[in-house]
C-alpha cells in the first residue's frame, strides 16, 4: 500500500514538475537536415485569393524535391499536389485566374499540367523534354496567352551535334560540351536545346515555334496576345561568345530583335499595357554564364526596343529579376545588401526606390497581385525559407512554419556582424559570426571559418544549417565576406579583377583575426577552415601560406587555374576575371603563381577533401591533383568522392554525410576540450 501511495506521488509530482517547467531544448544534428522544408517558389492569384507556392522536401535520401501547395487566402486551407514521385513546381496563373498552370508529372506522362484553384480538375497539356546543356541564367518557363486559351513552354530538342556525340566513338565538336554544373549523372551534355513551343488547350495541338542551334528562354506573353518575348544567344558561336539579346517573337510567324548590344540582357517582362519591358542587364561586353563579376541591374525600354533606360541608376548593387504590380505602377526586385537580400519597388514612371521586405535573412521568391497584396519567401536567421503575405492594410504575416515541430526545441546560435579594416587599407569587410549555443562565462570555443563561393556571392544572417549544427557543438562559425563578394556595391565587385586568391585570402585571415580580438572566448588553438568552390580554392591556399589552422575542410575547390580553364564548362570564367584568355600575354604564369599547388611544400594542416564525382564546373581532376601533392609533401589528407553528386552537395544523404565527416576531421585534429 505504501509502495502504491510512493508510486502515484512520483507519478502527480512529475506531472506537476512537467507542467511547471518548460520542456528541455536540444541542438540541431546533422540528422535533422532531412526534416527540414523549405518554401520556394510562390505565386498569387490574380485576385489575390490563393497563393500558389513550392515546398521542398528534404525526407527521402536522394535529392530534395518539390511539391506544389494552393492556400485559400479566407480560410486558410491548402491543398498539396504531387508526390516524391510526382514533384511538381513552376506556377503560373491564367489571367482569368480560373486555372494554374505548373511543371509536374501526371501518372506516367512529365510537362505542363494544370489544375482549378480548389485543387481539382487536374489536366495533362504536354509532354516537356529537358536538357543537361550548361545554361545561364533564366526567367519564366510557363506563359499564358492573355485570353486564357494557349500555353507557351520550353523544351529542348537534339541539336546538330547529338548524333555524332552520342556514338560510339563519341566525336565532340562542341565548345560547350560538359553538362550543367548540377548534372552530377551525365559526364557529358545531351546537346538539347530549349525551344518555344505553344499549346492550345482546346485542341490539344501543340506548335513548334523557334528552331536552331541554339538556346531560347524566358518567355513571356505580350498582353495584346499577338507576340512572345524570349532571350536568345544569336551569336554564331553561342558557345564562344555568351551575349544574351531580347527577341519578340511573333506567334503568327515572324521575328524582332529588341537589343543588340555587346553584353547580356536577362528575364524580360511584358508592362500590363504592352507598351514597356522591364529586364536585367549588364553592360560589360566579357562576361560569361555564371557568377559574373559587374552586378545586374534593372533596365527598361518600349515595346520597339528604343527609348532604353536605367530607372534604378543610383542603386549601386546586384539587383534581382524584375517584375510589373498588375496596374503598371512600380517595378519590383531583390537587392543584395550587406549579406541580406531584400525587396524594393521602384515607381515605373521615375522616382526614389521604396523598400518593402527589410530585415536580416533573405528574400526568395515573391508575387504581387492587383491592390499591392505581396506573397513572398523569406529565410530569416532562425528558420529556413517560409511564405508570408502583406498588402498595404496589414503588416507581414508567416503563412507556413513548415518546420515548427523541428526547431521549437532547439537551441540556435546567435549571428552577429562586425566590421574590419582589409590588410591594405583598401576596403571595410564585413563578418558574420554565428555563436555557439550555451557558452558560460569562462568557456573558450572553437571557430570554424566558413568560406563563399562564387567569388560574386555573399554570405548573411540567414539560417545556415550547417553553421547551426557546429553552434549546437559549442563551435562558433565565422563567414567572410572577402573582396570581390556581391552587395557591396559595384567596386567592391572588382575589387579582385585580374588578382585572384592573394588578397581575398588576406581579407579571410584578417577577418579571423578580427574576430579573435572582438571574443576573446574564441579558443585560438582550436582554429578550423572549410570552404566550397571558390571558398574552397581559399582553403587550399590558405594552408600553403599559414599554419594558423589545426584543420581544413575544402569541396569542390579548384588547386590549378591553368587546368582548371581548360576542363571546366566555365571556360570563359578566366577571360571575363582577367581580360584575358590563359594563353594570351604572361596569364599563363601569373594563372599558375595564384595556384595553391604552386605552395604545396609550404601546406602543413591536415585537409579533408570532398568532391562530386561529375562535377563539371570544378572536375574532380583538382582535387586529384592536391591530393596526390598532399601526399607527396607528407601532409594527412583524405579525398571522399560523392557519387551522382555535380558541382556541390545535393543528395540528403551525402549532405548529411559531409557535415558529419566535417565534425569528426575537426575533432580528431582539435587539442582536447578546455572546458
Amino acid at each position: 500500500m505504501m509502495r502504491a501511495h510512493a508510486a502515484r506521488a512520483a507519478v502527480l509530482w512529475l506531472g506537476w514538475a512537467m507542467a511547471c517547467y518548460p520542456a528541455v531544448k536540444r541542438t540541431l544534428e546533422s540528422a535533422d537536415f532531412s526534416r527540414l522544408r523549405s518554401v520556394g517558389e510562390v505565386a498569387v492569384s490574380p485576385d489575390g485569393a490563393r497563393v500558389a507556392y513550392t515546398v521542398i522536401y528534404r525526407d527521402s535520401p536522394g535529392r530534395p524535391y518539390s511539391r506544389l501547395w494552393i492556400r485559400d487566402l479566407k480560410t486558410g486551407a491548402s491543398i498539396g499536389l504531387g508526390s516524391a514521385e510526382e514533384p511538381s513546381g513552376g506556377p503560373e496563373w491564367s489571367p482569368d485566374g480560373q486555372w494554374l498552370a505548373y511543371e509536374g508529372r501526371v501518372g506516367e506522362k512529365s510537362g505542363v499540367a494544370l489544375v482549378r484553384p480548389d485543387g481539382s480538375g487536374i489536366r495533362f497539356v504536354a509532354i516537356i523534354q529537358s536538357t543537361n546543356s550548361r545554361m545561364p541564367e533564366t526567367g519564366k518557363r510557363l506563359a499564358w496567352s492573355p485570353d486564357a486559351r494557349q500555353i507557351a513552354f520550353l523544351s529542348a530538342l537534339p541539336g546538330p551535334e547529338t548524333d555524332d556525340a552520342s556514338g560510339d566513338p563519341m566525336v565532340i565538336t562542341r565548345y560547350l560540351y560538359r553538362p550543367d554544373a548540377g548534372d552530377g549523372i551525365n559526364p557529358f551534355s545531351d546537346n538539347r536545346r530549349l525551344h518555344i513551343f505553344v499549346a492550345d488547350l482546346a485542341s490539344g495541338q501543340v506548335r513548334q515555334l523557334t528552331n536552331g542551334p541554339f538556346h531560347d528562354h524566358s518567355i513571356d506573353w505580350s498582353p495584346q496576345g499577338d507576340e512572345i518575348l524570349f532571350v536568345s544567344n544569336r551569336e554564331p558561336d553561342p558557345d564562344r561568345f555568351f551575349n544574351n539579346d531580347i527577341f519578340a517573337l511573333k506567334v503568327g510567324g515572324g521575328l524582332r530583335r529588341l537589343t543588340a548590344t555587346e553584353s547580356s540582357e536577362y528575364r524580360p517582362r511584358w508592362s500590363p499595357d504592352g507598351r514597356s519591358i522591364v529586364f536585367q542587364a549588364t553592360r560589360r561586353g566579357i562576361t560569361y554564364l555564371d557568377a559574373v563579376m559587374e552586378d545586374m541591374h534593372i533596365w527598361t525600354m518600349d515595346a520597339f526596343g528604343k527609348n532604353v533606360r536605367e530607372p534604378g541608376a543610383g542603386i549601386d548593387n546586384r539587383q534581382g529579376e524584375p517584375l510589373w504590380n498588375p496596374e503598371g505602377t512600380f517595378i519590383y526586385f531583390t537587392l543584395q545588401e550587406r549579406g541580406s537580400v531584400h525587396l524594393y519597388r521602384l515607381p515605373a514612371a521615375g522616382g526614389s526606390p521604396e523598400l518593402l521586405v527589410g530585415g536580416a535573412g533573405s528574400v526568395e521568391s515573391w508575387s504581387v497581385a492587383k491592390g499591392g497584396t505581396l506573397a513572398y519567401s523569406f529565410a530569416g536567421t532562425s528558420d529556413l525559407a517560409e511564405l508570408y503575405l502583406k498588402s498595404p492594410q496589414r503588416p507581414a504575416n508567416a503563412l507556413t512554419a513548415l518546420n515548427a515541430d523541428v526547431l521549437q526545441d532547439k537551441l540556435l546560435g546567435e549571428v552577429e556582424s562586425f566590421t574590419f579594416v582589409s590588410h591594405d587599407h583598401a576596403y571595410e569587410v564585413e563578418a558574420f559570426l554565428t555563436k555557439p549555443v550555451m557558452r558560460e562565462p569562462n568557456s573558450v570555443h572553437p571557430l570554424i571559418v566558413s568560406i563563399h563561393g562564387g567569388p560574386h556571392g555573399q554570405q548573411g544572417p540567414a539560417f545556415q544549417f550547417h553553421n547551426q549544427v557546429y553552434a549546437g557543438r559549442g563551435w562558433a562559425t565565422l563567414m567572410v565576406n572577402y573582396r570581390g563578394s556581391t552587395g557591396y556595391g559595384q567596386k567592391f565587385a572588382d575589387a579582385i579583377f585580374g588578382d585572384q586568391h592573394g588578397t581575398e585570402s588576406q581579407d579571410v585571415l584578417y577577418g579571423t583575426s578580427s574576430a579573435l580580438r572582438r571574443y576573446l572566448w574564441l579558443d585560438r588553438d582550436r582554429l578550423g577552415v572549410e570552404g566550397v568552390s571558390y571558398g574552397g580554392v581559399i582553403c587550399a591556399w590558405i594552408i600553403t601560406q599559414t599554419g594558423l589552422f589545426k584543420a581544413a575542410v575544402s569541396t569542390a575547390g579548384i588547386t590549378n587555374p591553368v587546368t582548371y580553364n581548360y576542363r571546366t564548362n566555365n571556360n570563359q570564367y578566366v577571360h571575363m576575371a582577367y581580360g584575358l584568355q590563359p594563353h594570351q600575354q604572361n596569364l599563363m604564369d601569373r594563372l599558375w603563381q595564384s595556384s595553391p599547388l604552386r605552395y604545396i611544400a609550404g601546406a602543413r594542416t591536415p585537409i579533408l577533401l570532398m568532391h562530386g564525382e561529375n562535377d563539371s564546373d570544378v572536375p574532380i581532376a583538382e582535387t586529384e591533383q592536391l591530393y596526390i601533392a598532399l601526399k607527396d609533401v607528407g601532409v594527412e589528407t583524405v579525398m571522399v568522392r560523392y557519387p551522382r553528386e555535380g558541382h556541390g552537395i545535393r543528395e540528403v544523404r551525402h549532405a548529411v554525410d559531409s557535415i558529419d565527416r566535417s565534425i569528426q576531421w575537426f575533432e580528431s585534429h582539435f587539442p582536447a576540450n578546455k572546458n
